[in-house]
């Protein structure tokens, strides 16, 4: 009887343009993420330096970075939370200039990014969540950092599931195709649901606004 031979993995055209536009997210959203990192930092410094320094991004009493860089939270693992930002977005957008370069990544590599992305997401949260409830002030910048570190594991979720959803068990495929294709409505949902959790925590304050 002939014997099955292995099919060798194929990069398709498709597949080679959804990592290059994922590419241009990571590049992008990593440089972005940066020099909120950096300017994080410098404004720490500061403010380490000068307990009555006033960071440029303290606005007002809600959107105030001063109120939040002195809390421990800003230091979540012992270190200043700008350090870790800075040293995962540098990374981020090298990864983004590789996959721009068409350059593709190895499998483990991709299991290693969402996984790192995956931890990203999750520790925002955590910051989204003492920001509203405990802290209570926004960071401007630590916003703009919300919002990319949503958006690139999304897109690399979305762009693993792609790669992989020929794998999956046939209910569960369904419910990955449904991801994929509404994957613009899921996330403009996930980001309203943080506006709105925003506006009703500090309702009190905006209408005074009016």
């Amino acid at each position: 009887m002939p014997q099955s031979k292995t099919e060798p993995t194929v990069v398709t055209p498709a597949a080679a343009f959804n990592a290059r536009g994922l590419g241009w997210l990571y590049l992008v959203g990593g440089l972005v993420g940066l020099l909120c990192a950096v300017v994080l930092l410098v404004e720490k410094i500061e403010l380490l330096k000068n307990p009555d320094y006033v960071p440029s991004c303290s606005i007002n009493p809600i959107l105030s970075c001063g109120s939040v860089m002195v809390t421990p939270q800003a230091d979540a693992f012992g270190i200043p939370n700008p350090l870790i930002g800075v040293a995962g977005f540098a990374a981020l957008a090298m990864l983004g200039a590789v996959l721009v370069s068409a350059t593709s990544l190895r499998a483990w590599l991709w299991v290693a990014t969402q996984a790192a992305v995956t931890l990203a997401v999750v520790f925002i949260h955590w910051l989204i969540f003492q920001s509203l409830y405990v802290i209570g002030a926004l960071c401007p910048y630590c916003m703009v950092v919300w919002v990319v570190t949503i958006a690139v594991f999304w897109h690399t979720t979305i762009h693993n599931l792609r790669r992989h959803r020929g794998t999956v068990a046939s209910p569960t495929r369904r419910g990955v195709a449904m991801l994929i294709e509404y994957r613009a409505a899921v996330l403009t949902a996930w980001y309203l649901v943080i506006v709105v959790l925003i506006a009703i925590r500090f309702w009190d304050y905006w209408v005074t606004l009016l």
